[in-house]
């Protein structure tokens, strides 16, 4: 059981012991936290909450509004919905700031307050620690029964984020419905269920199956759209014959996509081929974390354009592309930030923006993803024993590939020619990430069970 505090959010397991889980207490405690950080930017009241489709979703989501109420909030509930929703909501309403009720692609035990600014994007880190030190000395203000906020609900705002989608200018309606496509979702039992039917009928898909389509939080598979969770929808995408298969994970903000055949088109390639669409229309710079393959660079400076590297996190991602003016970006997890419509991952974007490249394209998805180099990256991860000197470790392994080069921006990076190795601890669980990449996929596999053993001897 854990209790994880990051610029992801805060993230826990329920059930346990408060302090060590996301217990009813800490969600109270940090709600409020959140909630009196919020007050003193502005005097809006008004915060967007939603959430995904998780067992303890309803549990969690009356104590946030209850305790945002208290402190005279005033909480406009979507229900059931996305992260990107929540985030393009806030803009649409004007709030000070927004909840999103998630633990993204972890276990049904896990839950999640993932907190957004003004702006429908999460709030940076000086921002998060400034919310735990409230929370670390409960240090709140309630409001006295006079001035107790307001609960309301909104059940427009999907389709409003819908709409948004479908009128961007790149995406060609025209084209999509000329295709005819045959999709297969895996919807893993969350909103992507909602979200996902209703902007392919915008789109004019008429010939979908939705796999995993009863929003109980009861996964029917790891969430984490990962090759080894993706069986079911490879064999059903090639059992009916279909075009494409969709995967989401519970909160709709990571994508990935199977091709006719059954074989995976690859999360790391959904941003490379939706950058390659985009820049085709709009020349300028890219940005992903420097845990993505390097296949978005080849893009983009191909269609001259540069790339540029962040650390892990969205919001580093974000930051790098507001910095850089980046057109497109996102994460090789499958995330795709399309700025001009707002600066968070969305799944539904990138959808229509795909459908419109492999329409425009006139290939299938395999057509389509022959198109682009081929790099392997090899995902590993280690779990953290209690007590584990993270940096200690990573500054015995520089030490011993110092003839490397190396970057310390986020974790360890080493270079071994055009290969690489990432190590770093996640944001979001107690593991080290080991990520390498390689033209040869036995090399990557390679390299990082290298890094492995080097971990394992250090630990």
């Amino acid at each position: 059981m854990a209790l994880i505090k990051s610029i992801s959010g805060i993230r826990g397991t329920i059930g346990g012991k408060p302090g060590d889980t996301l217990s009813p207490l800490d969600i109270v405690r940090f709600t409020a936290a959140y909630g009196t950080w919020l007050s003193k930017q502005s005097s809006n009241k008004k915060i967007i909450l939603g959430r995904d489709g998780r067992i303890s979703g309803e549990m969690v989501q009356r104590l946030v509004i209850s305790t945002l109420n208290a402190l005279g909030l005033d909480v406009i509930d979507l229900g059931l919905s996305t992260t990107p929703t929540v985030e393009m909501a806030v803009i649409f309403e004007e709030a000070a700031g927004g909840i999103i009720l998630t633990a993204s692609h972890n276990p049904k035990e896990w839950n999640a307050l993932k907190l957004l600014n003004h702006k429908g994007e999460f709030i940076s880190g000086d921002d998060g620690a400034t919310i735990l030190e409230i929370a670390a000395a409960d240090n709140y203000n309630f409001a006295a029964v006079d001035k107790l906020g307001s609960y309301t609900t909104n059940e427009t705002l999907l389709q409003q984020h819908i709409d948004a989608v479908v009128n961007y200018p790149l995406v060609d309606i025209a084209a999509i419905k000329k295709r005819k496509f045959k999709i297969i979702i895996d919807a893993i039992n969350s909103t992507g269920a909602i979200a996902v039917p209703l902007l392919l009928k915008a789109l004019g898909v008429k010939d979908f199956t939705v796999l995993n389509e009863e929003v109980n939080g009861k996964f029917a598979h790891n969430p984490e759209p990962l090759p080894q969770h993706l069986t079911e929808l490879c064999k059903e995408v090639n059992k009916q014959n279909a075009d494409l298969g969709i995967a989401v994970d519970p909160d709709v903000d990571r994508l990935c996509f199977v091709c006719e055949d059954g074989s995976l088109f690859g999360e790391e390639y959904t941003l490379v081929a939706v950058a390659d669409y985009v820049l085709q229309h709009r020349k300028g710079n890219t940005v992903s974390n420097m845990s993505s393959t390097r296949a978005l660079r080849d893009v983009t400076e191909k269609q001259g354009g540069e790339y540029f590297p962040s650390a892990v996190g969205e919001v580093n991602v974000v930051n790098k592309m507001k910095a850089v003016h980046a057109v497109i970006g996102g994460e090789g997890n499958g995330g795709i930030i399309v700025p001009d419509l707002h600066y968070g991952r969305d799944a539904l974007i990138g959808i229509a923006l795909f459908l419109t490249h492999l329409a425009q394209e006139k290939k299938s998805a395999k057509q389509l993803r022959n198109t682009y180099p081929d790099y392997f990256i090899s995902k590993n991860k280690i779990e953290l024993k209690a007590g584990v000197n993270v940096q200690k470790i990573f500054t015995a392994i520089k030490e011993k590939y110092k003839k490397n080069p190396i970057n310390t921006e986020d974790g360890l990076k080493i270079e071994f020619g055009k290969d690489w190795v990432h190590l770093r601890t996640s944001n979001t669980e107690p593991i080290i990430r080991i990520y390498a990449e390689s033209n040869f996929e036995t090399t990557s596999n390679n390299i990082a069970k290298r890094m492995m053993e080097d971990i394992a001897e250090l630990s």
